[in-house]
């Protein structure tokens, strides 16, 4: 099957795109590394009257440093971060993540803002962001404003992005050398959406961690932090019997939502699994 027919425009400047975003609404859709949308249009799930190429606007590249923040701008690519000297040091968890996501012809050409702006709640991008606090930068007429990645996403494939906003970059604070983080998911195939996976942080303070963030996908209609857990494990030595107990809660915090091949139980086990061989490496390092 092929597109269906549009116009397409590529414009040269952020403003540009806001003024077609308002000028077209519902019916004007965004190309940026187009590994999601060029799939739907083929498919005829999405039917634009017109394509938006930003792919040319300079300043949602790069990845940067800036005020104490590690700011990634919504047109750097999987491979961009995977391969970065700065996320590695500021930010490992997505270093370690990256290589999960998909193939490397889909690393090269998917982008950052792309993946958060989908927020598909099987992928790596969402959960990390969740995991490490960041924050969106999003820009609409009324200017630029910041959303906190835990209000960001609110629902299957849905977010709080306005109609007429663009996500522009993404800020993560910056690790410290207490810095801990953990990664790790089950997927029938390596390169698949993840059965299950696992995004966690927080800090190391002796042989204890602290201010934990521990963020599932692939369990529910959005990543999902299992607060009850972080609230469990805060401060507390990670020998056997804690991490025996923080399974326990994890899997009775949620509920998840079944797939094509595995049913609630399986993932609420597999949640389970995946916390008990990361809390060990947390203990050990």
């Amino acid at each position: 099957m092929k597109a269906a027919a549009f116009d397409y425009v590529k414009p040269a400047s952020i403003d540009q795109v806001l003024s077609l975003l308002q000028e077209h609404g519902d019916d004007a859709r965004l190309l940026a590394g187009g590994q999601t949308l060029m799939a739907t249009l083929n498919m005829r799930l999405s039917e634009p009257q017109l394509l938006i190429d930003i792919t040319g606007i300079a300043s949602m590249r790069g990845i940067s440093v800036q005020d104490n923040v590690l700011r990634i701008g919504a047109l750097a690519t999987h491979t961009d971060i995977e391969l970065s000297a700065l996320v590695a040091r500021h930010a490992p968890l997505l270093k370690t993540a990256a290589p999960h996501i998909a193939h490397r012809a889909i690393r090269n050409s998917g982008t950052w803002g792309g993946s958060i702006a989908y927020a598909d709640p099987a992928a790596e991008w969402p959960a990390c962001l969740l995991a490490l606090g960041g924050t969106v930068i999003a820009r609409g007429p009324n200017g630029e404003r910041r959303i906190a990645a835990d209000d960001f996403f609110t629902g299957l494939y849905s977010t709080a992005l306005q109609p007429d906003e663009l996500l522009i970059a993404s800020e993560i604070p910056l690790a410290g050398a207490d810095h801990w983080f953990g990664f790790s998911e089950l997927a029938r195939r390596h390169g698949d959406y993840a059965i299950v996976g696992m995004a966690a942080t927080g800090r190391r303070e002796g042989a204890v961690l602290r201010n934990l963030r521990i963020v599932l996908m692939g369990v529910d209609a959005t990543p999902v932090r299992t607060r009850q857990t972080e609230t469990l494990l805060e401060g507390k030595a990670l020998d056997l019997a804690t991490v025996t107990q923080a399974v326990a809660s994890l899997r009775s915090e949620i509920d998840p939502l079944p797939d094509l091949t595995n049913t609630p139980d399986t993932k609420r086990h597999l949640a389970g699994v995946l916390l008990q061989r990361m809390l060990p490496t947390a203990a050990s390092a």
